[in-house]
């Protein structure tokens, strides 16, 4: 009886043990999180508002890891009439500019037509499971589902021609 109290007690101890270590996922998720963080990005959980998609009575509000580089290059001018803009890949009717799949959750018909082909392109490098791009004067953010880590460099790369280009 002794040994089996001992056991259950021991038992009991690892399982608190290993409750409390992280999973692979979360190790992932640090190490990509860190790694972005070398990159220049803020990372944080935010919560994204989704427009109403086609055929949906509410549109969906969820939380989202957001890739955010800060914007250094804007006057204060620039940031005064700066016209914020974000984009969600969601099938929805105000889709105007963007590639199939993509429509928008603020601020459509703010960009021209050479913006409209530059955030194409930048949509066209992004990986498969970035849910949403937001552009303000503090930050230009991208909302992921942290899928694999090269995606973390294809966003960098990405989101430089915008940043450059102050759209």
């Amino acid at each position: 009886m002794k040994w089996l109290i001992i056991s259950v007690v021991v038992l009991s101890l690892i399982g608190s043990v290993m409750w409390a270590m992280p999973t692979p996922r979360q190790r992932f998720e640090s190490r990509l999180r860190l790694k972005g963080r070398a990159l220049g990005f803020q990372v944080q959980l935010a919560q994204l508002q989704l427009p109403r998609a086609r055929g949906e009575v509410e549109a969906e509000r969820i939380s989202a890891p957001a890739y955010r580089l800060m914007r250094t290059n804007l006057s204060r001018a620039e940031r005064d009439q700066w016209r914020t803009w974000r984009v969600c890949r969601l099938d929805a009717i105000a889709n105007n500019g963007l590639p199939e799949g993509w429509c928008w959750g603020e601020g459509e018909g703010v960009l021209d037509a050479a913006e409209l082909a530059l955030l194409a392109q930048m949509i066209d490098a992004l990986p498969k499971d970035v849910l949403a791009i937001e552009s303000t004067p503090l930050q230009l953010s991208v909302f992921w589902h942290e899928g694999r880590e090269e995606g973390l460099d294809a966003i960098h790369a990405a989101m430089q021609p915008l940043l450059e280009r102050k759209i």
